[in-house]
This record gives C-alpha cells, sequence and structure tokens, in this order.
C-alpha cells in the first residue's frame, strides 16, 4: 500500500519537451478584471523584433499565489546564495543594442 496517493497530493507529470524549458529575458505583465496575462519574451541586440516565447494567462488569487511563492523562493535563493542586485544600464545603448529605457532619448520609454 506504499503507492496509495493521499486525497490532496496532485501527481505532476513534465514531458521532456517541457521540462528542457524556454530561456527569457523579459516579461510583460498585464490585466483586465478577470485575468493576468504574463508574456514571457526574448529580447536580443541587433535584432529587429522580440518574439513572444510564451503567454500564462492567470486569475487573480492564482495570481497573487504566484507573487508569493516567488518571493519565498527569492527569500531562500538570496539566504543561500546572497543578495540578487538589479542590474540597470548608465547609459544609451550603443552600436544597435537593446535601448535603455531608463536613459531619456534612447529610444526607451523614459
Amino acid at each position: 500500500m506504499a503507492n496509495e496517493q493521499k486525497p490532496n497530493e496532485i501527481k505532476i507529470e513534465l514531458p521532456p519537451d517541457v521540462a528542457s524549458g524556454i530561456y527569457t529575458n523579459l516579461a510583460v505583465i498585464a490585466h483586465t478584471g478577470n485575468e493576468f496575462f504574463f508574456d514571457f519574451i526574448t529580447v536580443a541586440p541587433n535584432l529587429p523584433q522580440a518574439k513572444v516565447r510564451s503567454r500564462i494567462v492567470m486569475n487573480p488569487e492564482n495570481a497573487k499565489n504566484l507573487l508569493f511563492a516567488l518571493r519565498e523562493n527569492i527569500q531562500k535563493y538570496e539566504q543561500t546564495f546572497g543578495e540578487i542586485k538589479r542590474k540597470q544600464p548608465i547609459g544609451p545603448a550603443n552600436n544597435g543594442g537593446i535601448p535603455n529605457p531608463f536613459f531619456p532619448g534612447s529610444g526607451g520609454n523614459a
């Protein structure tokens, strides 16, 4: 009887094509009254267009649960590996790079 499933236990399958993951370096979040939309995007220098690699849609309660789970995991990570420091560009983009949204006149939305 070691294989009995507990009443509230959910079995999760991770197919090989999903297990490898998708690399993204930008997320855009939007919402309506009923859903949150998370677009995960890959941005690369010298490419004219960034591509949405995945879109996740959640109801507000699940989005908030994701926030709490992410916050908890970041705290655990930082306790083990140290503080995660945010990197922000100090000047405008150069050589066709990605515009710096924090630098006026560089093509960002500052």
